[in-house]
């Protein structure tokens, strides 16, 4: 069924066009809350936000929708997504709600959801919620309507829940950590668990100011994480994006480290120590084809699903698996979380570096990754991957490949591109098949 509104996670566009105004949030809140009024109890939901400005437009459409049909809300205000996740769980709330546009700029915001169970929802629920989006609200009596309030503890519950993924009785003394927070949700959470574990923090991207989110600093842009990390003589520097859902590291030497690297960390070290569930983890079909080959040396498999974290989740619960995620960082720890945490992997990667006592830069190159490209190609409409010329170009590459390397070639949920991946033993042939295939999809587009 064609989507109208869902993409890949959640509700996602530049604010005041069609998809993010204040108008359309009240109608998600209406329909979603109205999905969810079930049974005689009090009905409750979570929203958590992260600090783009558009969050105070947002927020409160939301809570007129969700208090219309009979919802009362509980406000954590600038929350992880994680957190809300978390929260909505142990809070017993029928549902929860992240507003953030997660890694993009502050141009864009978005609406996450997640269910009772703190997962988030089911292409069902998506596709039910939708159909009453643009459907006449079912309104609750005057009598019924909802309530508002806001939870001045939920930083510290969240932080506690992190903390307890720590291994009992480690500490971070003598480790000097940059992390960056990326101006985004996570600016007071993460520097303050990392302290509380012991930890000398440099908190960088912790000032935001509604429109800084995402800019030239956090998981897509690490470059002056690279930099504070070197010349503040740091062991190890975090870097999460705006809703804090991902991660990535850099070394002590100002060396970025991926996700396909920190999950490999993560399963060996689960794997030796009998924590592994499932046989390997679950990753998308974007990572490196050497952390494939990596897991296989250990006896470990690498399940693989179409990109988006919702999806190697549903893998993971689906066939007992408690590792999984993404290379840009989005790591899921079932054991521990509901959706990726980028902080509580972070913690992972440090009881590791603070038990091996090896530097970073020994401990997190796990494997040597097969050489690989992705660009994108951004259009302005139609299905470029639908013509002729682009199919037999895609067509001509994968037999180039065969044998020899992966081509994986995709549309965004998200953004309006075309994403052009290949990973090979020969990196000359796959800058060639990319770029091949780029120019064709450019031309079509």
């Amino acid at each position: 069924m064609a989507r109208r509104y869902f993409g890949t996670d959640g509700i996602r566009g530049r604010v005041n066009a069609p998809k993010m105004t204040a108008e359309m949030a009240m109608k998600v809140g209406m329909a979603a809350g109205a999905h969810f009024v079930r049974g005689d109890h009090i009905h409750r939901v979570v929203i958590g936000k992260d600090t783009r400005l558009s969050g105070y437009m947002l927020e409160p459409a939301l809570v007129a929708g969700f208090t219309s049909v009979g919802m009362d809300v509980v406000l954590v205000g600038p929350m992880p997504t994680p957190a809300v996740a978390l929260l909505t769980r142990s809070m017993r709330a029928d549902l929860g709600v992240m507003i953030s546009a997660s890694h993009n700029p502050f141009a864009d915001n978005g609406i996450k959801l997640f269910g009772p169970d703190g997962y988030k929802l089911s292409d069902a629920d998506e596709e039910a919620i939708e159909a009453r989006i643009d459907a006449p609200a079912t309104l609750a009596p005057a009598d019924r309507t909802g309530r508002a309030r806001r939870v001045d503890d939920a930083q510290g519950r969240y932080i506690h829940a992190v903390k307890s993924s720590f291994p009992e009785g480690l500490r971070l003394e003598g480790l000097k950590i940059v992390v960056d927070c990326a101006n985004g949700a996570a600016y007071k959470v993460a520097p303050e668990a990392l302290w509380e574990l012991g930890a000398e923090v440099v908190p960088i991207g912790v000032d935001p100011n509604g429109t800084n989110i995402n800019a030239g600093c956090g998981s897509t842009a690490p470059q002056v994480l690279q930099e504070t990390v070197v010349a503040s003589g740091a062991h190890i520097g975090l870097a999460l994006d705006g809703d804090a859902d991902r991660l990535i590291v850099v070394d002590e030497n100002g060396h970025i480290v991926d996700g396909d690297q920190l999950m490999a960390l993560i399963a060996t070290s689960w794997a030796r120590a009998g924590k592994l569930r499932g046989g390997g983890l679950v990753a998308t079909v974007m990572s490196n084809l050497g952390l494939e080959r990596r897991l296989a040396a250990d006896g470990l498999t690498l399940a693989r699903t179409k990109v988006g974290d919702r999806y190697v989740l549903e893998m993971m619960r689906a066939q007992g698996f408690n590792v999984g995620g993404e290379q840009s960082g989005h790591i899921i720890l079932s054991d521990y979380a509901t959706t990726g945490d980028g902080l509580m992997a972070g913690l992972q990667i440090l009881a590791e570096l603070v038990q091996s006592g090896r530097p970073a830069s020994e401990l997190l190159h796990v494997f040597d990754p097969v050489p690989q490209l992705l660009k994108n190609v951004r259009f302005s409409g139609g299905k470029p991957l639908d013509d002729a010329r682009v199919k037999a170009t895609i067509a001509d590459a994968e037999a180039e490949l065969t044998g020899r390397g992966r081509l994986v070639i995709r549309p965004s949920g998200t953004e309006p591109l075309i994403r052009v991946m290949a990973e090979g033993d020969d990196e000359g042939q796959v800058k060639q098949v990319v770029e091949r295939i780029c120019a064709a999809v450019a031309e079509a587009a």
